[in-house]
């Protein structure tokens, strides 16, 4: 048989008797094992600064912290194999019950959902198409962007192979439609848009070309997992590691069912496809399902209003330095839309920029990443709250307001 006949049709037998000969138990394995793991600080042992995160949800800073039940689902899956093909449709089709659409897939990360979607869009479910993807023979596949949308994580797209074309309105948008075009795609948090959604939509319904919306970033609110298929994009991707807060690694890809279909065959578990290097592990599927069941549940109101308590918390701690002031900050999105405190500071009193408050907090002990931006023409220095720890709040407040004193 061949090998991936074999892993299709796998049934695995329990492993919960042990390995084979009864020569140790999987219990003992697994027990051995965690108590090793308690007593490892793998931060001290590898050398790695711990990061407190008082900024937004960024990769290089391995994105959010999982959620208590996320990291449960990835424990208590550790410890059972299960098949893969199973697995992506059973999860996917859970995650599109709670989405209130027709498919659904966990990938890794939403570039690879826009790989993945850019790939089914193409090959469909043509073997032949997925075999030879990004070296398909013919003129290049064609994905139109508007110019304002062009971001650094559309190479996700040309990974496919396909070309992006540029227009700018609705009539030029229009014209760009022919034989080659496959997918049009819509980056959420651009900020400015000559077309707007429903237009991009309608273009798109026009001509029979899927629509793509990238809104990795764009929760909360939590509304807006549900918007964009309600208004007719085809496809629709959310990053899982960021205030979904699942694993750093996962993603969502939801939408028409026959595009998700031919998105899976373009995936591991098959072997040989596109998406084969950007496999998902069994735990993070289950894990990424127990943080969008999780997000859903949540008291969002409640968590927003806590969010602002923070601010007021470290607020009323760093205005105790003399000129200091502080403002709540209500980031209008898509993406990162929630609460943030701008801190400032008249400069012939505390004798430092933004930027050098902010490289004080990152130097100092703990390293606490902040953020600097503009506002009326000067730079602020931006403290995040969503993503710290309820240990980290005083934390937080007391380091800013000791950097801050000292530079008096």
């Amino acid at each position: 048989m061949k090998r991936r006949d074999i892993i299709k049709g796998l049934s695995l037998l329990p492993l919960s008797g042990g390995i084979i000969g009864g020569i140790v138990t999987s219990k003992t394995v697994f027990s051995e094992s965690k108590q090793k793991h308690d007593r490892r600080d793998l931060f001290e042992e590898l050398g790695v600064t711990k990061v407190i995160n008082a900024g937004v949800t960024m990769t290089f800073l391995s994105g959010s912290l999982m959620m208590p039940e996320v990291l449960d689902a990835i424990n208590s899956t550790s410890h059972d194999f299960a098949n893969m093909f199973d697995l992506q449709d059973k999860v996917g089709a859970k995650i599109a019950e709670m989405l209130q659409c027709e498919d659904a897939m966990v990938t890794s990360g939403a570039a690879c959902a826009m790989v993945l979607g850019t790939a089914a869009a193409i090959t469909g479910k043509d073997p032949e198409k997925i075999k030879l993807i990004p070296n398909l023979p013919g003129p290049r596949p064609e994905v139109i962007m508007l110019k304002s949308h062009r971001y650094l994580f559309d190479q996700a797209i040309t990974t496919t192979g396909a070309t992006i074309i540029e227009v700018a309105g609705p009539d030029e948008m229009d014209k760009a439609f022919n034989s080659n075009t496959v997918l049009a795609l819509f980056y959420n948090a651009a900020g400015s848009s000559s077309v707007s959604h429903e237009e991009f939509i309608a273009l798109c319904k026009k001509h029979n070309i899927p629509s793509f919306i990238d809104a990795a970033a764009d929760v909360p609110p939590v509304e807006n997992l549900f918007k964009y298929q309600k208004m007719g994009f085809d496809l629709v991707t959310f990053s899982g590691g960021k205030m979904i807060r699942g694993p750093q690694s996962a993603g969502l890809l939801f939408g028409r069912k026959d595009l998700i279909e031919a998105a899976k065959l373009n995936h591991s578990p098959h072997e040989a496809p596109i998406g084969r290097p950007m496999k998902v592990n069994k735990e993070e599927m289950f894990g990424m399902y127990a943080a969008l069941k999780s997000y859903l549940e949540r008291n969002h109101q409640q968590e927003w209003d806590g969010w602002l308590e923070r601010i007021e918390k470290i607020k009323k701690k760093v205005t105790q330095v003399e000129s200091v002031q502080g403002q709540t900050y209500i980031n209008p999105g898509p993406a990162n839309a929630f609460p943030t405190l701008y801190v400032t500071w008249d400069q012939e009193i505390v004798k430092m920029t933004a930027n050098d408050a902010q490289a004080a907090l990152q130097k100092g002990t703990p390293s606490i990443v902040t953020n600097v931006t503009t506002k009326d023409g000067s730079k602020v220095l931006s403290v995040g709250v969503v993503l710290l720890r309820p240990d980290q709040i005083d934390i937080v407040a007391r380091r800013v307001r000791e950097v801050l004193k000292h530079a008096i």
